[in-house]
């Protein structure tokens, strides 16, 4: 008896459950079902197959082409990694008889210079923190300044317990990628404005929760975070800023001071130093533009 040719759309829940065995994080995974998603309704549109055992190397390209019209090549990376994991899954179980991306190369990408903001934007959102009551106030500033002190992901600081911010010690123990634990330092301006956001805390009708960022109702997440920081931004006069650029100028500062790059890939919870490469154009470009305004090329003609 031949065996059924399922559509990819019909092999997604069954990847997710391997994924999830593997010990995925939920962002992972979502990341990974988004790109396959994506390659259904393109060869949908195109009035190409979806069967899973008629996708060919040609159809994929086609689908990664379309993307780099449209998206960064950043973008395009990850979805050709994360479709790469779901045709190699599915030859491993067999549900294929030839992987398609086998013979496809990754998509070049290139490299922007990382935005990071200037001492005079991290200035105006301090001040801006200071606006509103007490408690919003102290928590916004808490935040704002673990943030640039420690270069922590989003999810990293949303996830803070109770627990892991010792103000004693002055370290926060995170969870990181990969499910690895660290411990992050800060220095004595954070550590007083941990310490007041604390005294605060203390006062809030959900005190006793675990998480040690609170909103109104409970725990505030990632995306209250995010809106946090895109309203103070707001408040500040300032572009609408997104979390991770304060992990950016974090690596930034960190390496324009002079800072060990072994020191900060530790720090940072890089299991490779491959991001040192990217945070670092930024600090290169700087140098570059600062040397040739110290040469004063032609400034005598």
């Amino acid at each position: 008896m031949d065996k059924q040719i399922l559509s990819i759309e019909d092999l997604l829940d069954s990847f997710e459950i391997h994924l999830q065995a593997k010990g995925r994080s939920s962002k992972t995974i979502f990341s990974y079902r988004l790109a396959v998603n994506q390659l259904i309704e393109f060869l949908a549109e195109q009035g190409l197959p979806t069967d899973s055992d008629k996708i060919q190397k040609k159809h994929v390209e086609k689908f990664l082409a379309h993307f780099q019209e449209t998206r960064a090549s950043a973008t395009v990376r990850q979805r050709y990694a994360s479709l790469k994991q779901f045709f190699k899954w599915a030859a491993a179980e067999e549900e294929i008889r030839e992987d398609p991306m086998e013979r496809i190369t990754p998509p070049r990408v290139v490299e922007q210079p990382v935005p990071v903001l200037s001492l005079e934007e991290v200035r105006a959102l301090l001040i801006a923190c200071k606006q509103g009551d007490m408690f919003k106030a102290r928590r916004d500033e808490a935040i704002i300044r673990l943030f640039l002190d420690t270069g922590l992901r989003l999810g990293e600081l949303a996830g803070l317990k109770k627990d892991d911010v010792d103000l004693k010690l002055r370290v926060a123990h995170v969870l990181g990628k990969g499910s690895r634990f660290r411990s992050v330092p800060f220095n004595d301006v954070t550590n007083a404005a941990l310490d007041r956001y604390r005294r605060q805390r203390s006062r809030h009708p959900r005190a006793d929760a675990d998480d040690f960022w609170l909103g109104p109702k409970g725990k505030l997440s990632s995306s209250g975070i995010a809106q946090m920081v895109a309203r103070r931004s707001a408040d500040a006069g300032l572009p609408k800023i997104h979390p991770h650029q304060f992990r950016h100028t974090f690596a930034h500062q960190w390496l324009s001071r002079g800072g060990a790059e072994g020191d900060l890939q530790r720090i940072a919870g890089w299991s490779s130093p491959q991001m040192l490469q990217r945070y670092g154009a930024s600090v290169a470009e700087q140098r570059a533009q600062e040397a040739h305004r110290r040469l004063g090329l032609w400034e005598g003609l």
